[in-house]
């Protein structure tokens, strides 16, 4: 793909130089740096520097910077800088269209937040019951994080108030001010002061964006940077199909790169879950996502995706907005989306953080409308050929090294990573790098074991204690 600069800041914008670049020429507040030392985020990324200014000084922006690039932490310090931790109101709120993209979001101002003492945050997310959530609105926290639908549900039953907001973000602004989203986000801002911030972020955006920022923000300042589709460590490669052989292609593809983690997007709930059972059939470690699954399940599909356990992911498009895996290897389209922003969130998924990636996208004779979008979208042709294939595929799936185990125990007990750590390699007696990655919930604990000692650790734990406490344990693999 290109290799052009990214764009410059609009001329209303001072320009950032080399020394500016760090978090500590803003004059963010002690806490905020110190929460930056902590997660060795040194420097800032170039939507960062470029929005940050604007944002501290009070302005509405629309910022865009391609999926991976440190948006959320671009307007999470901003709208923490203006918090008044002894308000007891929500004085911040982030909307946003899927429930994984919330739970991301949230995470990470936690995460910004971790040294500013008295904090609040809470989730509202649909799909899940609201009695957790109302509790935790009889004591008003100070940012609130969610899909517009659910917000919208509390402001109509009286348990939210947005009266004292200082500061309005709409993450996937192009999303949230379109289709489904575009009359509850309205109707929410309706419930907002007009003194308010308000700030849209997002991998794209089009004109219906900048009309809704024309009547819901004042002089919006339209920041834009490194928004390529492909970045320059992402390979991606077009590949002319037989449609009635697209899972051969799959699979072939798949056992030709075999990379560690692939992410397959496919059009529609039906086509996910019949690509899912054939690649099991075939042998594959693969699990799948979408609409018609509950929070929790989703929840474990993610995280033993994550952590290994599983080699491929399938899933419908409303992944390709809320799912942040970092170290995600490739992936695969396995139709080409009809829009060509769809494209782009989809290639945003891998070569994260500046890591590399694979984007693989397989396209019928018919489809090539489609590959003519996406060349018209990023500014310049792409490179297609045809895949050839054998009479028969040979699957060689890459066979995951590492099993989930579940302990019924979480947040709510005090459960720490560092606590299943000590009982793995303690008395339980695994070397260190037995243990894989460890995702704390509130009520569970998912750990990522070694395959070959994954019985003897379930073993121990079941007989054991974990901070002198007896938790049920179980695979989930």
């Amino acid at each position: 793909m290109s290799d052009t600069p990214d764009p410059a800041v609009p001329t209303d914008a001072a320009p950032i130089d080399a020394e500016a670049q760090a978090f500590a020429s803003l004059g963010l507040m002690p806490e905020l740096l110190q929460a930056l030392d902590s997660l060795d985020f040194a420097r800032m990324t170039p939507i960062q520097a470029q929005s940050l200014p604007p944002i501290l000084a009070g302005r509405d922006v629309i910022g865009q910077a391609r999926t991976g690039s440190g948006k959320t932490a671009a307007y999470g310090l901003g709208l923490l800088s203006r918090l008044d931790a002894s308000l007891q109101a929500v004085q911040a709120l982030v909307l946003c269209p899927t429930r994984e993209l919330a739970d991301q979001i949230t995470k990470e101002i936690r995460r910004l937040a971790r040294c500013l003492p008295n904090i609040k945050i809470t989730q509202l997310s649909g799909g899940i019951s609201q009695r957790p959530q109302l509790a935790s609105l009889e004591h008003a926290p100070h940012i609130i994080v969610g899909m517009a639908g659910r917000v919208l549900e509390h402001l109509d039953q009286g348990s939210l108030d947005l009266s004292a907001l200082r500061v309005l973000v709409l993450d996937e602004a192009d999303r949230m001010l379109d289709g489904d989203f575009e009359e509850a986000s309205r109707a929410i801002v309706s419930h907002t002061p007009a003194t308010r911030q308000t700030l849209f972020f997002s991998a794209t955006y089009n004109d219906i964006v900048r009309d809704f920022s024309r009547t819901l923000q004042r002089d919006a300042l339209e920041i834009t940077v490194d928004t390529e589709g492909q970045p320059s460590q992402i390979r991606q490669h077009f590949y002319e199909i037989d449609p009635t052989r697209r899972i051969d292609a799959l699979a072939q593809l798949l056992s030709q790169h075999r990379p560690e983690s692939a992410l397959v997007f496919c059009h529609t709930r039906r086509d996910a879950q019949d690509v899912e059972q054939q690649l099991s059939r075939r042998g594959y470690a693969v699990l799948g996502l979408h609409g018609d699954i509950e929070q929790r399940e989703r929840d474990e599909v993610l995280v033993r995706f994550t952590n290994g356990s599983y080699r491929v992911l399938v899933a419908t498009d409303v992944a390709a907005r809320g799912l942040d895996i970092p170290e995600l290897a490739a992936v695969i389209s396995y139709e080409l989306p009809a829009d060509a922003d769809a494209h782009v969130h989809r290639v945003g998924r891998t070569g994260r953080a500046g890591r590399s990636g694979l984007a693989l996208h397989l396209f019928a004779h018919r489809e090539k409308a489609r590959v003519a979008a996406i060349e018209a979208h990023l500014g310049h042709s792409v490179p297609t050929q045809k895949l050839s294939l054998p009479a028969k595929v040979a699957d060689k799936p890459v066979i995951p090294t590492r099993v989930t185990l579940c302990i019924d125990g979480g947040r709510r007990d005090k459960l720490r990573p560092g606590d299943i750590v000590g009982a793995l390699t303690g008395s339980a007696g695994l070397p260190v790098e037995a243990v894989g990655k460890i995702s704390g919930f509130d009520t569970r604990t998912y750990v990522a074991i070694d395959k070959k000692l994954a019985a003897v650790a379930l073993k121990r734990l079941r007989e054991g204690k974990i901070k002198n406490k007896n938790f049920r344990v179980r695979p989930i693999d």
